[in-house]
């Protein structure tokens, strides 16, 4: 079975590759669901891993319907990555009703090929999950990462059980949720792939710092911040 980890540093991908993992995803910022990591970050892993390094191209958090900015910035990201040398690229384009952004998607596989193509957890939002599969793997999408819709890939095995008995050549891999105690159920319900993070806390500070700089505010998945022209352009006046 390829144990697929995701990562979210330097220090973390060593150790999933020196505990057995077969290739790592590499992301930011796990807490929001992962963005795209940044260049230096992926260049030294680049350089310290032997195993097959997979890339989340993710340009914000939030939801999935980007605009042609953010898909601007997301292609930049893709040739980067091309260019550095990585082993895949994990990305995931829907529409503002939730569906398969097919044309989005169909330009990212083209862009990325002949790299590894996974369509990331954004799956678990479309509505119609057996269509779009279908529609994923007639493009040349290689994996689609999915918990089935779920909070959690063991909440959501039935579901999951269900999309992977159509397919012939796409992968279908669990993740969300996964751990000790419940990796074996997805080996025994015959998937060949299984995502997780491993992660746990370190490098605490002996007391909470005194002032936090977490936003709930920017943490809308239903919606994006964006720097205003009129609000920057008050300001500007007021202290010009």
């Amino acid at each position: 079975m390829l144990v697929e980890v995701c990562c979210n540093s330097l220090e973390s991908a060593l150790n999933a590759q020196a505990a057995g993992a077969d290739r790592i995803e590499l992301c930011s910022e796990l807490g929001i669901g992962g963005i795209t990591p940044s260049y230096g970050l992926l260049q030294l892993v680049l350089e310290k891993l032997t195993i097959p390094v997979h890339v989340l191209l993710r340009p914000r958090s939030g939801h999935f319907t980007y605009s042609d900015t953010e898909f601007d910035v997301l292609l930049q990201d893709l040739e980067v990555c091309k260019q550095l040398g990585v082993a895949g690229i994990v990305a995931g384009v829907l529409r503002a009703d939730g569906t398969l952004d097919s044309a989005r998607t169909q330009k990212l596989v083209a862009n990325a090929k002949p790299l590894h193509f996974t369509f990331h957890r954004a799956f678990d939002w479309i509505p119609n999950k057996k269509e779009a599969i279908k529609e994923l793997e007639a493009m040349g999408v290689d994996t689609v990462l999915t918990s089935g819709g779920e909070a959690s890939a063991e909440m959501g095995l039935e579901v999951l059980k269900l999309l992977k008995q159509d397919l012939t050549v796409l992968e279908l891999m669990p993740g969300a949720g996964i751990g000790k105690t419940n990796a074996h159920i997805f080996k025994n319900a015959g998937f060949n792939a299984l995502h997780f993070s491993g992660t746990d806390f370190t490098n605490a500070l002996a007391e909470y710092p005194p002032l936090s700089f977490t936003s709930e505010k920017h943490l809308q998945e239903h919606q994006v911040a964006v720097t205003k022209h009129a609000i920057v352009r008050q300001i500007v006046e007021i202290v010009k």
